[in-house]
């Protein structure tokens, strides 16, 4: 059943297909994956300030985590949108796109 999934086509490391993202046109899902989970590590390590600058009772270090906050929402918010409305590319897509793997139009040429 897993062959038919992947129609015999072979299968990207993470690491590879996230390397594929950043040099290819178009986001794929392993590496909007990698931009989410780097997200969450940011979103901590601001709550942890946060909680570090409330407590020393500075209160331009707590306005300054604060607009660190505002602007991580506003990026991750305007990714989401971004990639809702244009939507994810596949990784056999990029690595055609990169000319990784043959194209459909070279095969039908050479045939």
């Amino acid at each position: 059943m897993a062959d038919s999934q992947s129609g015999g086509e072979e299968k990207v490391s993470p690491a590879t297909a996230v390397l594929l993202g950043a040099l290819a046109p178009g986001v794929n899902a392993p590496t909007w994956n990698a931009l989410k989970s780097a997200f969450v590590m940011l979103g901590l390590s601001l709550i942890v300030m946060m909680v570090l600058a409330i407590t020393s009772s500075d209160s331009f270090m707590a306005l300054h985590v604060a607009l660190l906050v505002i602007i991580t929402a506003t990026l991750f918010a305007l990714l989401s949108w971004f990639l809702a409305e244009t939507g994810l590319v596949s990784i056999e897509s990029q690595m055609q796109d990169m000319n990784l793997v043959p194209n459909d139009k070279d095969n039908k040429k050479s045939n």
